[in-house]
């Protein structure tokens, strides 16, 4: 089902891309990355979520950060980068979005924030975190990620 969606997409041309912000949440003792799992299908993904009205990107990015993993720091305000993925929808079909990448240093974890009793949270090593995410393009940006200064 999903390819013959995917060729009638291609047939009919594909809606753009809907934006969302995503932080790349890294420690700045170890440069380990926090990855969260999804609610639907349990992946490790970055927090991410939409722009909200009101708030740079940034300052969105760093909202989803704390809502969906209980991180927080200083975030930087130049993108990381940017990936493409098609989020599944509830009526069963996928659109097409782009996130734009933001870089936290994290500084700060809460063991309760909005989305704990719905998610996992774990550290990983920047390598370790590009093997577990599915998205190419988001593997990238962590294999990418500058070095922490210490």
């Amino acid at each position: 089902m999903t390819a013959l969606l995917r060729s009638l997409g291609m047939l009919f041309g594909r809606r753009p891309p809907s934006m969302q912000v995503g932080a790349v949440c890294r420690c700045v003792r170890t440069g380990e990355v926090v990855l969260i799992t999804s609610r639907g299908t349990g992946r490790w993904v970055i927090p991410k979520g939409w722009p909200m009205e009101g708030k740079s990107l940034p300052a969105a990015a760093a909202t989803e950060a704390w809502e969906e993993a209980g991180v927080e720091g200083r975030m930087h305000e130049s993108e990381l980068g940017r990936y493409r993925y098609d989020k599944e929808q509830d009526r069963g079909y996928s659109v097409p979005v782009e996130v734009r990448v933001f870089l936290m240093d994290a500084d700060r974890e809460r063991a309760d924030f909005p989305e704990s009793r719905q998610r996992r949270r774990r550290w990983f090593a920047p390598q370790d975190a590009a093997r577990l995410v599915a998205e190419p393009g988001l593997q990238e940006i962590l294999l990418a990620l500058p070095k922490v200064s210490g």
